[in-house]
């Protein structure tokens, strides 16, 4: 499926949807399916693992972590940035939706679901710990994934570059404060100082380290397609790394799943509730104001979908690899993708009721 780009910045948004994106729920499913049974019959490996740590990081999940999010980084261009009044009210409405409204939706759902209606099913402590994971997702806009759903609704790849770019920007200085306010407000303690150094590990890091090699790449006659080329070598080992903390995770919480196999149902639901209705909010705004498809779609896809390697580091270094923090965030990645995919299907047979 293709994009036409115009010429007036760079572009380096994936070329399609591949093999490991479109079936990445399966591949997750069965990294959960491994990492239980390796729980279950090596536990003193995966006790080793989790005592390397430095000031609550695990280092193992912090290489699987940055093989993760780098390559995302190196296909930001923030060159785009000076375009972002080209379109302003899809920006409007995805930077009120990712910052204004999805944060404070997830952790209300969360305490609905986990404080009251789930209440008899999960105790206290355990209710604090998937409401946090919940908070971690619902604070992280997508970044990565979003270019592959803009793609597959013919989206605007250029608008897509700009929405990225100043998300992550903003998530430099807002992720830390916004969690930090709503674990404060679900009386959930915030560790500041694991909270910050998680953001710095894994967004400030990765994306002046993604803004480098970018620099370096631009630098030949054929730029656009050496970034391209680096990411799309790098793309292995983002997969790979993925999948190595899903299955390092649920390693460690396989005894908790064993004994409570409804537990990822119970997180899952909350979770598919926000994923659809920040839809229908973002998708609704931007047809009320005559937004063109080109843009409305992309708009509302990257406040639904998360940043879900973010949360998931943030998750292990505030609460621990075997918290329900982190489990929450698992069973993100693993709803993510069918939800998205149907959300694609309906953005596209709704397309003749926006602007061209």
């Amino acid at each position: 499926m293709s994009i036409q780009q115009e010429n007036h910045h760079d572009q380096t948004a994936p070329s399609g949807i591949g093999i490991f994106e479109k079936w990445l729920s399966l591949w997750v499913a069965m990294s959960i399916a491994l990492g239980i049974f390796l729980g279950q019959v090596l536990p003193d490996v995966f006790q080793a693992l989790a005592a390397l740590e430095y000031a609550h990081v695990n280092l193992v999940v912090a290489v699987l972590i940055w093989a993760m999010v780098y390559p995302m980084m190196v296909s930001v261009d923030f060159g785009s940035i000076r375009h972002v009044t080209d379109q302003p009210k899809g920006l409007l409405i995805t930077l009120v939706v990712n910052w204004l409204i999805k944060p404070f939706t997830m952790a209300a759902l969360g305490v609905l679901f986990f404080k009251y209606l789930f209440i008899d099913m999960i105790n206290p402590e355990e209710a604090d710990s998937y409401i946090a994971g919940l908070i971690l997702l619902g604070a992280a806009p997508c970044t990565a994934m979003v270019f592959v759903w803009s793609q597959l609704t013919r989206g605007d790849a250029n608008y897509t570059l700009v929405q990225v770019s100043v998300n992550d920007l903003i998530m430099i200085f807002a992720y830390a404060p916004i969690v930090a306010l709503l674990l404060g407000v679900t009386d959930i303690p915030v560790p500041w100082d694991t909270l910050v150094l998680s953001v710095v590990l894994y967004v400030v890091v990765p994306l002046v380290a993604g803004a480098l090699t970018r620099q370096s790449l631009m630098r030949g006659k054929r730029s656009d397609d050496a970034v391209s080329e680096f990411t799309a070598k790098l793309k292995p080992f983002s997969i790979v790394g993925l999948l190595a903390t899903v299955v390092l995770l649920f390693g460690f919480q396989g005894s908790v799943i064993l004994a409570q196999p409804l537990l990822i149902v119970l997180i899952a639901l909350p979770l598919l509730l926000q994923s659809y209705g920040i839809f229908a909010i973002a998708y609704a705004a931007a047809w009320a104001l005559k937004v063109p498809f080109r843009i409305a779609a992309p708009c509302a896809m990257i406040g639904t979908s998360n940043f879900f390697e973010l949360a998931v580091a943030v998750a292990i270094g505030l609460f621990g690899l075997n918290s329900g923090a982190a489990l929450a965030t698992v069973v993100g990645v693993l709803v993510e993708v069918p939800v998205m995919l149907s959300l694609v299907a309906f953005a596209n047979r709704t397309k003749a009721r926006f602007p061209a």
